[in-house]
């Protein structure tokens, strides 16, 4: 694919900005090792009046570079740019084209394709990274499924709490929620899922073709949702306990699925043995003792009642990672990190890794992948995540050192907009975009979310109108119309096809596939219904688990092909291996020019795609 511009100020004319690295085209690409060299190719039809072309390029909060390209006479242009003139980090350029007495400048849409301005517009960004990065290989082509532990399935081996609430119907609604959205909650109601519970079920997590299976916080704490952690060094007892996620760590190797945990460093619960708010523990913590070993951890103010927390949340006090100890007792070689890759762990999703300092990062990448080179680290990150700045600060997690992988949020932002409004350009550019800012090896790796335990159930998104102005009570009990949920459930077949077969790894928030409704949290985070499943949805999901399997998906190239006002067509190449995909999300069906076997229905595709609806065709050449 090449780059493409063409609006009122080429005349007609079709202006292509290519690149190429070791003789490939490499235009759909925004992220190099600093060992290679990039070829930029300017093709300008001769009628334009091109003159020059120059690269004017700039190395994040630095001046402007200027480059010239060298003209050969047909009406294209050459730079070589070795990167290792430049080293790692992110830079910026654009492209001016020279004619006569006026110069015209590029202005990228999606960091691909670009329209012509007479003053400068929004730049591309070029993404620099360490020759040694890559990502894990086996995690590339599997399918993630997320698990809120204590609503998944209860083995019965879970113990109880004398502090808690316990809800002995297991399909009961959420019962215990604020009387506003924002408002205290205990959150210590509990349905009595586990990590045995769990094991139980990991043959239909392999039916579903499930490679990875991805926990929300397991460590003991007071909270059913577990965010607040009490003790890192444990497992929940409620959950099981060490021995109950070691067994799910063995057992769901032998099914070639691996365990990714989500390490909450950057706050702990006030209900710690690190903080101990309430003296419950021997050993006094940081709260009552200014000579606790604990004390530097937190943000003390003059006192014990001043210090800094999460986002205000009184419950969640902020660790400081300044302070070494504190550091290092996740990031060492002996911490935290490192301890469960040792226990055969796949990896870890980092909560709020925006908070999370370059030192803390560098340090737990180095000391994870020393235990477990294999191991993954993917962080909760909300935007693109080449240029994200956190804390005006930009942020380095693609450049070796730091991030395997993000949530990519744009996408479900997305594609959330493509089926509720038909925006197949603003799905399009999105893609793109992704693709073209992250390395390769990162964009196969991404975690494709539409749902997550932060967001409201996909399925109450797609097809609920009023859940929003809802109070809790309401919510609490609310289900869609039969009318509603009909054609919620087709546009999440959409969605999810999608999802499945773009770059990245797909990410199925457990019962997502079951035809789960919710609302904002809690009610996002309602039991299984087992038994109680939408067939048809769950069929789906298991076809596309089975289509994960064909290579392409792994780490086959991407490129948006066309889209318009409720379509989009792209494609998956691989060697030979070349399949298509077209989503509508109009009223209407679509035609498209593409032919062959659609891969999920096992018949021919006869170029038609129904009203919201996916398709995903073999259009190799045999």
């Amino acid at each position: 694919m090449l780059i493409k511009l063409h609006n009122e100020l080429a005349a007609g004319a079709e202006i292509k900005l290519e690149k190429f690295v070791n003789g490939e085209n490499a235009s759909l690409r925004g992220a190099f090792s600093q060992s290679q060299e990039i070829t930029f190719v300017a093709r300008a039809p001769r009628v334009f009046g091109v003159r020059d072309v120059v690269l004017r390029f700039r190395r994040d909060g630095e001046g402007d570079r200027d480059f010239a390209f060298t003209p050969d006479g047909y009406g294209s242009f050459t730079l070589k740019l070795p990167l290792e003139n430049f080293g790692e980090g992110l830079y910026w350029y654009s492209v001016l084209f020279l004619r006569g007495e006026d110069t015209l400048f590029s202005d990228s849409i999606d960091n691909v394709n670009f329209n012509l301005t007479k003053n400068e517009g929004a730049r591309f960004r070029l993404l620099v990274h360490d020759d040694e990065y890559k990502t894990p290989d086996w995690f590339k082509g599997g399918v993630m499924y997320q698990i809120f532990p204590d609503r998944f399935f209860s083995s019965g081996k879970g113990e109880r709490r004398e502090d808690a609430e316990y809800e002995e119907d297991w399909y009961a609604p959420i019962s215990q929620y604020g009387t506003h959205p924002g408002a205290d909650v205990k959150n210590n109601l509990f349905y009595g899922g586990d990590l045995y519970g769990v094991c139980e079920k990991l043959s239909y997590l392999e039916s579903l073709g499930v490679t990875v299976i991805y926990l929300n916080p397991v460590f003991k704490a007071y909270s059913n949702h577990k965010y607040d952690t009490g003790d890192y060094k444990s497992v929940d007892e409620g959950f099981g306990g060490d021995r109950a996620l070691q067994t799910l760590i063995e057992e769901a190797e032998k099914r070639g699925m691996r365990v990714i945990l989500d390490g909450v460093f950057n706050h702990t619960g006030d209900d710690s043995v690190y903080f101990d708010r309430y003296g419950k523990y021997s050993e006094e913590g940081a709260y009552k003792n200014p000579r606790s070993k604990y004390r530097k951890w937190y943000h003390f103010g003059v006192c014990e009642e001043d210090y800094l927390t999460w986002w205000g949340v009184r419950i969640l006090p902020k660790l400081n990672h300044r302070e070494e100890s504190c550091r290092r007792f996740f990031t060492g070689a002996e911490g935290i990190g490192a301890m469960y890759a040792k226990k055969g762990i796949g990896g870890w999703r980092l909560d709020v890794a925006d908070e999370l300092s370059d030192s803390f990062l560098d340090e737990f990448r180095t000391a994870v992948k020393n235990a477990d080179p294999d191991a993954i680290i993917i962080g909760e990150v909300w935007e693109n995540a080449a240029d994200k700045i956190a804390y005006e600060k930009r942020r380095r997690y693609f450049r070796g050192r730091q991030l395997d992988s993000v949530m990519n949020y744009p996408f479900r932002a997305a594609i959330i907009e493509f089926a509720l409004k038909g925006d197949g350009e603003f799905l399009a550019r999105t893609l793109t975009e992704i693709y073209a800012s992250y390395p390769k090896f990162v964009s196969d790796s991404l975690m494709n979310i539409i749902g997550t335990h932060d967001t409201d159930r996909i399925l109450t998104v797609l097809g609920d109108k009023k859940y929003r102005e809802m109070s809790n009570t309401a919510l609490s009990t609310h289900v869609m119309s039969e009318t509603e949920r009909k054609q919620a459930v087709s546009l999440l077949k959409m969605c999810a096809t999608v999802q499945y077969t773009v770059y990245g790894v797909p990410n199925l928030y457990y019962g997502d596939e079951a035809g789960i409704e919710g609302g904002r949290d809690p009610f996002c985070r309602r039991t299984y219904p087992w038994g109680r499943e939408n067939g048809d949805l769950l069929e789906h999901y298991r076809r596309l688990g089975e289509l994960r399997r064909d290579p392409v998906f792994a780490k086959g190239d991407f490129a948006v092909v066309e889209s318009g006002e409720g379509y989009i067509v792209y494609e998956r190449n691989e060697g030979e291996r070349k399949i298509c995909i077209a989503a509508n999300a109009k009223t209407k069906p679509v035609r498209v020019s593409f032919s062959g076997k659609d891969m999920l229905s096992g018949r021919s595709f006869d170029g038609i795609v129904p009203p919201y609806s996916a398709c995903v065709v073999d259009c190799s050449e045999k």
